[in-house]
């Protein structure tokens, strides 16, 4: 007979979801005339925080992020909506997903501009890492997320692996060869 973990430490993750919604100003578009990556970048790292320190009932700092792909332009104007929700948790940190939409007010057209992924560490007062609370699934939306976040960390750690296995090789000629085709030369 299985027993079921104590809950009281759980939350949901509709507890913690978030959206914020902003209008991109002309001072947010960089030289090309659309928003600037950074501030949208600056956005989704309020939202992961918001997100997380809800969840975790705790001060929150960004420990990493997995890929910011920029799918559309953000234009002056649009509305853009950026939705987080806590996608996995492990002992002190957890996931925030992000996707962010835009949306233009006089068209009424919409698109997905962004999709992210925040690691949150939760700290105390002393600037510790503090255990967060257990993660409820409620649908099987949830259920996916978690394990696909679960997946990306594993293949984070492997890639860290590898690339701390990455040498330089001591024979010049052999630089030469690894390099050919490369649009690169050796001075």
């Amino acid at each position: 007979m299985s027993t079921l973990p104590n809950t009281s430490n759980y939350k949901t993750v509709s507890f913690s979801e978030t959206v914020i919604t902003e209008l991109m100003i002309p001072s947010y578009s960089n030289f090309g005339g659309k928003i600037h990556g950074g501030i949208l970048l600056s956005l989704m790292d309020k939202v992961a925080y918001v997100c997380a320190a809800k969840h975790a009932s705790n001060y929150c700092v960004t420990a990493s992020i997995d890929t910011v792909d920029f799918l559309q332009p953000v234009e002056v104007g649009d509305l853009v909506s950026l939705m987080a929700s806590v996608n996995y948790v492990g002992k002190t940190s957890l996931v925030v997903g992000i996707r962010v939409v835009s949306e233009n007010i006089k068209t009424n057209q919409v698109y997905h501009t962004n999709t992210s992924y925040f690691t949150m560490v939760a700290k105390n007062e002393s600037n510790h890492p503090v255990p967060v609370p257990g993660l409820i699934l409620e649908n099987r939306n949830q259920v996916r997320r978690f394990i696909e976040a679960r997946r990306r960390k594993q293949i984070k750690q492997n890639y860290k692996q590898e690339v701390e296995e990455i040498e330089m090789p001591d024979n010049e000629e052999i630089c030469k060869q690894m390099l050919i085709g490369e649009r690169c030369m050796i001075a």
